[in-house]
């Protein structure tokens, strides 16, 4: 009887972590900064940081949203970018749903090409903004939804200005 109550206290210990590990996989604070850094060392721009003031605000945001999860900009002092998706949809897909723009944006004239957007992916790989907050929440309108935040610290997509 000793051996199953152990055996069974084991795979409880199993299934837990198995849980754990895939409601937090792609969602920590190094799987957020990867994912930038990565896109950012393409085109040659230094890594960033994660802050947790910014990291605060991005979750008192998401918090705000997780209700009805649309995609608002919130006006505050940072850059932003916000993302939405299913049931598999972790931080780390939002940075590369962000970063697959990339294939509209056009260095030497700083342009998105002709109805596309592109200012997620440079708000990415904006050189000046090196401190990084994110932050994902589950919506509670749409069944299994997710709504992720990224704040950016110093803002970026300054008109007139190139990202890098």
């Amino acid at each position: 009887m000793g051996s199953f109550k152990l055996s069974f206290s084991l795979i409880c210990c199993f299934l837990t972590l198995a849980i754990f590990h895939t409601t937090n996989a792609q969602n920590s604070q190094q799987d957020y900064l990867n994912a930038h850094n990565t896109a950012r060392s393409q085109v040659g721009v230094g890594n960033m940081v994660w802050n947790a003031t910014v990291a605060a605000y991005a979750q008192t945001y998401a918090n705000q949203r997780a209700a009805y999860c649309n995609l608002v900009n919130s006006g505050g002092p940072y850059g932003e970018n916000l993302a939405t998706g299913g049931s598999t949809f972790t931080g780390t897909a939002a940075v590369n749903l962000w970063v697959g723009e990339k294939t509209y944006y056009d260095y030497p004239t700083n342009a998105c090409a002709s109805g596309h957007v592109c200012g997620h992916y440079t708000q990415v790989v904006w050189a000046n903004s090196d401190q990084l907050g994110c932050a994902r929440v589950q919506c509670t309108n749409i069944s299994g939804w997710w709504f992720v935040i990224c704040s950016y610290h110093p803002a970026g997509n300054i008109a007139g200005q190139s990202p890098y």
